[in-house]
């Protein structure tokens, strides 16, 4: 909210003042920028109410939509067993016992990370662990050529790496008596590669298309994400991003309006807790803030 800041302006020396003609703001334009610093501040202070009243539960309820994915994904693996392993068999040729392997790690990695994530209990471990089963199914499902799926499982990879920063964090707190100079560069460094990871599902959302809803959507989409990306207004841009992304998740993936034995049924219960695990990651940024790679932080030493 601060129009001027210092080293913006300097005053010209004592003998050229008299020379300058006195500078007088237009009317509209004074009026224009203040009436868009109110917007800004008022959303600024709802953001912030926002937080304190949820400060409690936000990062609670930020994992629970995190490892959702993983979770339906898990349970996915148990009640159809004999579809996944027939699949990786014929796809990959690999054997009865291999594909089975496949299914097992599927199934028992990604719901004991989850279960782990969830406790609080070896929280860095379960977050490699789900690293690894992300990397397994790139490779099994051949994500890795279709740019779609491969950029919303890199956010997916983002928002595990947000939540890894959070658990060096906690693990930190133990000491907090213990003065320290600065925040470590890794956790600064993975709060960053979360957020750029992140915007990577807004990506596959964008309508490349001549309709006036598309247009005003890509672009308020693209502003907020580089927001998120760069660090400036980081929590209030993410929590938009959050409802937005909320809405479009309940409107285009609604799984429960498909019967279950058609084949979209799947496909969007799949993109449903894929986005719901990206405004997971979302809102750890809006607990926990954007780290110290970030314009936010800048600013304060400015």
């Amino acid at each position: 909210g601060v129009l001027w800041e210092p080293g913006w302006f300097r005053p010209p020396a004592a003998g050229q003042r008299a020379a300058l003609p006195a500078a007088r703001p237009s009317g509209g334009s004074s009026s224009g920028t203040m009436g868009q610093t109110d917007i800004m501040g008022t959303a600024e202070d709802v953001a912030d109410q926002f937080l304190r009243v949820t400060k409690q539960y936000l990062p609670h309820l930020a994992r629970l939509c995190l490892i959702s994915t993983f979770l339906e994904d898990g349970i996915r693996m148990w009640f159809q067993w004999n579809d996944q392993r027939d699949y990786i068999e014929v796809t990959w040729s690999c054997g009865y016992l291999l594909a089975t392997c496949f299914v097992l790690i599927n199934l028992f990695g990604q719901l004991g990370g989850c279960i782990l994530i969830l406790s609080r209990n070896f929280v860095q471990y379960a977050c490699f662990g789900l690293f690894g089963i992300i990397a397994l199914q790139t490779i099994a499902y051949s994500i890795l050529w279709d740019l779609k799926f491969l950029m919303r499982n890199l956010a997916l990879g983002g928002g595990l790496l947000l939540l890894l920063a959070e658990s060096r964090s906690e693990g930190k707190s133990m000491f907090a008596g213990v003065p320290t100079i600065k925040e470590s560069s890794p956790k600064q460094y993975m709060q960053l590669g979360g957020r750029v990871l992140l915007i990577l599902m807004f990506m596959t959302l964008l309508h490349f298309n001549s309709s006036f809803f598309s247009i005003i959507q890509n672009v308020v989409g693209t502003g907020l994400i580089v927001l998120v990306a760069i660090g400036f207004k980081t929590k209030l841009a993410a929590l938009t991003l959050v409802i937005w992304l909320f809405s479009l998740n309940l409107y285009f993936n609604a799984f429960w309006t498909v019967p279950t034995y058609k084949p979209m049924h799947d496909f969007l219960k799949y993109d449903f807790f894929q986005s719901m695990s990206v405004i997971g990651g979302l809102l750890l940024v809006v607990a926990l803030g954007p780290g110290g790679v970030s314009m936010d932080e800048k600013k304060k030493e400015w």
